[in-house]
């Protein structure tokens, strides 16, 4: 390579969105169809669990064996492992939907990272070409902060 080759390099920038209504309206909606997707998959786990352990018993000649018994335990405590993560997933996307419903209009706040390409030329400041930010209102671009 020589001197005043350009190189091709990968950067990660920060994407950020200023708050509006529109933005915590769209937040909002996305967090609640999120919360009814977690309590179908309880509802079918629930249903799932439960069909598994009516079908043991219609299965077995002695449902009060305990080999039969050994096998529900089983089926419950999966289930139950299945739903606490279900659970602590929920409460997790509880949390996001206040913090959407308590952050203030035109507060910027994280919408996630996208990567690009750039050209890095002798004598650029390498730091400088890696910070870069979009800054969105609305899903439209109103700023791109840092040397691009």
């Amino acid at each position: 390579m020589t001197l005043g080759t350009p190189l091709q390099l990968k950067r990660t920038i920060n994407v950020k969105a200023i708050v509006t209504p529109t933005w915590k309206q769209e937040a909002q909606n996305a967090l609640q169809g999120q919360l009814g997707q977690v309590d179908a998959q309880i509802q079918q786990l629930d249903l799932q669990g439960q069909a598994a352990i009516n079908e043991i018993r219609s299965q077995s000649a002695n449902p009060v064996h305990p080999n039969v018994l050994q096998q529900i335990d089983n089926i419950q405590i999966q289930v139950n492992q299945q739903k606490t993560q279900l659970l602590e997933q929920k409460n997790q996307i509880l949390q996001q939907l206040q913090q959407v419903q308590t952050v203030n209009l035109e507060e910027e706040v994280n919408q996630g990272q996208i990567e690009s390409f750039f050209e890095l030329h002798p004598g650029d400041n390498l730091i400088e070409k890696m910070q870069v930010e979009i800054v969105l209102r609305d899903g439209v671009v109103v700023e791109i902060r840092g040397n691009a």
